[in-house]
């Protein structure tokens, strides 16, 4: 960091008109609200319910988990600097920030492959799927996740970081992204661009190449299935993960394909919206509104404690 004379940035946010901000505080708190209910609950629930405790949902726990505190990462400074007039950040706040949106932000990726590897193994290889998917397998395997996250967070910071800020100190966004602070640097950022994007990319690709390879093996399997009610019951396994997947990559998808204009600026503000609120709010709805299961297992536990 040696250069660095910015001691604090300045976050633009989403608006600066006074009645948008409080609608959009409202929103937020709303927003943020359902995602910690949502997604503690669902953390209790698969803990509390023995019918739960299964590989699948050991990693929906665990992506609830991630979900909590990746939306808890922005959300609450983003309301906070929604009230008040002086939107800043320290440069130290700043790379905390990035460095944990970084890690949760990848592992949620890193566990999306997780997951869809999981559903492979299960309608694949149902035979052999509690012996692959044992429970030393699926603690290695989130943890693999989580170490991903703090390798791609290390990486993230370390390049941003040791640029070079002595010039203006607003950043174009409403929380500390890597794209806006490099726009800011006023050093060469090209080496730091090339890691950064190819790193990033090296994970991305991965997780979305284990996805597909999975899906792909899984309707291959599916199809072969004689009995249209067993093949429906196969798919409704993969559902509520497939349409979790197609939210979180989608949204990634359109963010960075087009980040290369620089007109993008307030477009990439409303799609962060998008995959660091809405996103982990609707990952629990998702499997809750769609899982038999969970829905079963929170009766249970409702009419025991009634």
């Amino acid at each position: 960091m040696n250069g660095t004379f910015v001691t604090e940035f300045i976050l633009t946010g989403l608006s600066d008109v006074p009645e948008v901000q409080h609608l959009l505080f409202l929103l937020f708190l709303v927003m943020y609200g359902i995602t910690l209910v949502g997604n503690c609950g669902i953390v209790v629930i698969v803990w509390m319910s023995t019918c739960l405790h299964t590989p699948m949902y050991f990693f929906l726990a665990n992506l609830s988990l991630v979900d909590i505190c990746y939306s808890t990462t922005i959300i609450p400074q983003s309301l906070v600097h929604l009230l008040s007039e002086r939107k800043t950040i320290s440069f130290k706040g700043c790379a905390t920030q990035l460095f944990s949106f970084a890690i949760f932000g990848t592992t949620e990726c890193l566990l999306l492959a997780v997951m869809a590897f999981d559903r492979h193994t299960a309608i694949c290889h149902p035979l052999h799927y509690m012996t692959i998917m044992n429970h030393r397998a699926c603690i290695q395997l989130v943890a693999a996740s989580f170490a991903g996250g703090l390798l791609t967070s290390a990486i993230n910071v370390g390049c941003i970081f040791r640029l070079c800020f002595c010039g203006p100190n607003e950043i174009q966004h409403f929380f500390c992204d890597v794209l806006p602070l490099l726009r800011l640097s006023c050093t060469i950022i090209i080496f730091n661009k090339i890691l950064l994007y190819t790193f990033s990319s090296l994970v991305t690709v991965s997780a979305v190449a284990v996805i597909l390879a999975s899906y792909v093996s899984i309707l291959s399997t599916v199809l072969r299935i004689p009995s249209a009610i067993g093949r429906l019951r196969a798919f409704s396994t993969c559902a509520s993960h497939f349409t979790c997947v197609l939210m979180f990559y989608g949204t990634i998808f359109f963010m960075y394909v087009g980040s290369v204009s620089s007109s993008s600026q307030d477009r990439d503000r409303v799609v962060s919206v998008f995959y660091t609120m809405v996103i982990p709010m609707l990952n629990p709805l998702v499997y809750s509104l769609r899982n038999r299961d969970v829905k079963e297992a929170l009766k249970r536990i409702t009419e025991r404690r009634y």
